[in-house]
């Protein structure tokens, strides 16, 4: 965006009139956020996404993100251009988590961590380096936008190739679309399905507990309603927060490293794609706790060591906020997936979004560390790095999940730590059948 801005000034720095809409552009970029924000909470509610299922919410928010992209082209005056804009980053917004519970839903548990961390995160990142090689070969703002919107029109035709998830016709007591799914899923891999895909008490247990939990309308109140789940929302809203403002808060520091801008960008997004492999392998092999934890301890200790670089050694600095980039980036790439195996399919679109919601929040907080950096260079990096150090400390609060099958209701969340003990030795003393409740294997 830093590179559209930049380009507009350049192409429009000869007329009077359009260079203050260019001025005022940039300001609205700032800005729209904000409005962004806003219509998340009360137009995109993730609500949307277990009402009516995550494949039509998805491609809803796909079209229009291309559509009215394509129409920004053509904007005449920056209220015009901030209008769409903020309805472009609304539809942004919505098919990215939209695709990201969908696929964390519809494959199974290996194939999950690879769509999680390399599919869908590693294709951000590979978007983002071509946005720098764009913008170096388009200096035309408008002619630069109509090229990054219309790669969005390729993907229509995949309403036809992409399930609705299983889980979620589950969830909606619809056992016949979500069982020829599966039939369909298995025999593209060549494995026989088990006929029948569910067993007959299975599905009638099934759709007792679903024919008493449908009467009910989930909200958002029902991811603080008690004190486990509470705990967990408020803990992943601030890590989220906290993640989003230091990723942000080191991009925008960006066009600030010495150096041609769009090879500063290139590095960036190049760094991107480490992180999200990395974290691809962290996730395989360690903990989730444990991993974001370790990854923001990581991240704001090495923001923390900036303050101790002479200002000279320009090369140093720029290496250690890359290398503090990459560890904030690879954390957010586990935190994604760690959120949505913490909440229920009941909920999980709606946990999500709220954690969504809050890392916006956090990029809104972010500009204001680059407003200081004008006048203290140092201090931003401090800020930073004393955030995420306290957010992996309130990490170790969460509940792991590696191993554990994905929670369908509220009940079947795992515990977090304080109340895990106090779990523990309530069922040592009562019926120990119960822990075997906990131990089932996930269809997917």
């Amino acid at each position: 965006m830093q590179l559209l801005i930049n380009l507009m000034h350049q192409a429009e720095s000869k007329e009077g009139e359009e260079a203050r809409w260019s001025d005022m552009v940039e300001k609205v970029l700032q800005e729209e956020e904000i409005q962004t924000v806003l219509l998340n909470i009360f137009l995109c509610s993730f609500r949307f996404a277990f009402r009516y299922g995550r494949k039509k919410v998805f491609f809803v928010s796909l079209i229009m993100q291309t559509v009215f992209s394509l129409i920004q082209v053509g904007s005449n005056s920056w209220e015009m251009f901030a209008v769409l804009y903020v309805l472009v980053g609304l539809g942004q917004t919505s098919n990215f988590l939209c695709a990201f519970v969908l696929g964390s839903e519809l494959l199974r548990k290996q194939a999950r961590l690879a769509y999680s961390c390399c599919a869908i995160n590693v294709g951000f990142a590979i978007g983002y380096l071509m946005v720098p090689l764009f913008g170096y070969l388009i200096r035309d703002w408008q002619m630069l936008l109509l090229a990054l919107s219309l790669p969005g029109l390729l993907y229509i035709p995949l309403w036809w190739v992409i399930p609705e998830s299983p889980r979620w016709l589950l969830s909606q007591g619809r056992i016949e679309e979500a069982e020829a799914i599966i039939i369909k899923a298995a025999k593209r891999n060549r494995i026989t399905p088990p006929v029948p895909v569910f067993k007959p008490e299975d599905v009638k247990k099934y759709v007792l507990e679903i024919s008493e939990e449908k009467d009910r309308k989930y909200t958002y109140l029902d991811i603080v309603n008690n004190f486990n789940i509470g705990i967990i929302t408020i803990v992943t809203n601030l890590v989220w927060l906290v993640i989003s403002m230091t990723y942000y808060g080191l991009n925008l520091n960006t066009p600030n490293l010495n150096g041609d801008p769009y090879l500063n960008s290139f590095y960036s997004a190049a760094t991107e794609v480490i992180a999200y492999i990395a974290s691809w392998v962290i996730l395989i092999y360690g903990y989730r706790r444990a991993a974001s934890a370790s990854l923001l301890f990581t991240s704001g200790s090495i923001l923390l060591l900036v303050q101790l670089i002479p200002s000279d050694l320009t090369t140093a600095i720029n290496v250690l906020v890359l290398l503090g980039k990459l560890c904030i980036t690879s954390v957010f790439a586990v935190v994604y997936v760690y959120t949505s195996e913490l909440y229920p399919t009941v909920v999980r679109n709606m946990g999500v979004s709220m954690n969504a919601m809050s890392s916006r929040i956090g990029s809104l907080i972010s500009p204001y560390f680059a407003y200081i950096g004008s006048s203290n260079k140092i201090l931003p990096f401090i800020l930073m790095g004393s955030f995420s150090l306290i957010a992996g400390a309130m990490s170790f609060v969460l509940p792991e999940t590696r191993g554990m099958p994905l929670p369908e209701k509220i009940s079947d969340m795992q515990q977090i730590r304080c109340c895990k003990k106090h779990s523990e030795v309530a069922t040592y003393f009562g019926s120990k059948e119960k822990r075997k409740e906990d131990i089932q294997v996930a269809v997917f």
